[in-house]
């Protein structure tokens, strides 16, 4: 019986690096390298296309850097497994203990990297979240919403607030609205003084808010730019709203 073959996906924005992984995947057995990938963004895309087993990857990137890739690789269906590759060993000991087959430094050694590969899982949530603690807690650039056609990327930029109703949580942004699964005080906390919370269901975009009204019977509502329709102010919120703005 064969030896089942590993789909191998490189991700890193120097060429040498990459190619340097190429060569030493190629010496070892039963791996396969299905693509090249220069930014976070483009190795979602090709996860999508490819469906690697395995991703390298770079941990240090401009735009959607290692880290963030690899929380929005997690959301996939079938999310591939992830094995950090970088040059900067500050992240590694704190964030994954006894994980450590998650992480290779920089210059990759052929029988490291042999071992990573034949050992590699999939991250946990767990080990995301350590990640990001230990990278400074750098929030994302970009919310991920998943499709059957893949996941699509939201600049929080754009996000003009989340909904959340039950199990998931509207996005709503310039361009649309979409859904995901990632509840408010999860968002709350990693996007902090970015969004204002004006219910206990709705988180709204600071830079998108463009006046906080009152009805005739003491009802508060905010208006943000680019949405037709008003959103409710809770009666506890209000309170913490005006002070915030100092209206």
């Amino acid at each position: 019986m064969s030896a089942v073959t590993l789909k191998v996906l490189i991700v890193d924005d120097e060429s040498p690096a990459r190619e340097r992984l190429k060569s030493l995947l190629a010496e070892i057995a039963e791996v396969q390298v299905v693509g090249e990938a220069e930014s976070g963004a483009e190795a979602l895309a090709l996860t999508h296309d490819l469906s690697p087993d395995i991703v390298l990857l770079d941990v240090r990137m401009p735009g959607i850097d290692g880290l963030e890739a690899a929380r929005h690789l997690a959301l996939f269906e079938e999310p591939p497994a992830v094995i950090f590759t970088t040059a900067y060993d500050e992240y590694a000991v704190d964030a994954f203990g006894a994980h450590a087959v998650g992480y290779l430094l920089k210059p990759v050694r052929k029988e490291q990297l042999a071992t990573a590969v034949v050992r590699a899982g999939r991250l946990t949530r767990a080990q995301l979240q350590k990640l990001a603690a230990a990278s400074g807690g750098a929030r994302r650039t970009h919310i991920a919403a998943r499709h059957r056609e893949g996941l699509k990327l939201i600049p929080i930029e754009e996000v003009q607030y989340f909904l959340a109703d039950q199990k998931y949580t509207t996005v709503r942004h310039l361009h649309g609205e979409d859904l995901i699964e990632e509840s408010l005080r999860l968002l709350e906390g990693e996007f902090g003084a970015a969004f204002v919370r004006i219910h206990r269901n709705a988180l709204v975009a600071v830079k998108h808010l463009e006046a906080i009204e009152r009805n005739p019977e003491g009802q508060h509502f905010v208006r943000l730019r680019g949405c037709p329709a008003p959103l409710a102010v809770s009666r506890r919120m209000a309170g913490e709203l005006k002070e915030r703005f100092r209206i």
